[in-house]
């Protein structure tokens, strides 16, 4: 298997390049999220396998508490904000769908991201790429991701910024994301 800077958890039966399984990658919009999308888009390029994005999701305050007052508005809502969280991915990492991957397919799924990645590398031919935010702590998607994967999982850290810049992202402002640069009044 690629390793792109992550880790990969071996599995019985892992298999040479190629193969009839899927690239199943989790994407959540975040710069983890995006390094894991823009490693799993290289891993299926170089092994000809399609590659599955899952973006999952839940009701802001738990099924639990949805299921008290259910709301179908508010679903559909939430599932066209989160199928455009899937696609702004996309957009920014590829500028629209990976180049030279066999087939790409994009799945938005109500559910606990852990069990939706689970489920979607469900064949121990699959691979499940999923984004980290490094360090030794691993977060409680990735732990129950690598305890409940039937298959092998790449994990991709976040990407280090270079100390230089690392002062002035902690003195960034809103402002200093806007187009353009600053807000202008």
């Amino acid at each position: 298997m690629h390793d792109h800077g992550g880790t990969a958890r071996p599995h019985p039966g892992d298999g040479p390049v190629g193969g009839t399984g899927r690239i199943v990658v989790g994407v959540h919009g975040t710069l983890a999220g995006f390094a894991a999308l823009g490693a799993a888009a290289r891993e299926a390029r170089a092994t000809g396998r399609p590659l599955v994005a899952v973006h999952a999701w839940e009701p802001p305050e738990g099924e639990a508490a949805y299921m008290l007052r259910p709301d179908r508005a508010w679903i559909e809502h939430w599932h066209g904000e989160a199928r455009a969280r899937l696609a702004r991915a996309f957009d920014d990492v590829f500028g629209g769908d990976p180049a030279g991957v066999v087939a790409v397919e994009r799945r938005i799924v109500r559910d606990r991201p852990w069990r939706a990645l689970c489920e979607a590398a469900a064949r121990g031919e699959d691979r499940l790429v999923i984004g980290t935010r490094g360090g030794r702590r691993r977060g409680s998607t990735t732990r129950r991701v690598l305890a409940h994967a039937v298959c092998p999982v790449l994990t991709v850290p976040v990407p280090r910024l270079p100390r230089r810049y690392r002062g002035s992202i902690r003195r960034a402002t809103v402002e200093d994301f806007l187009p353009g640069g600053a807000a202008t009044a």
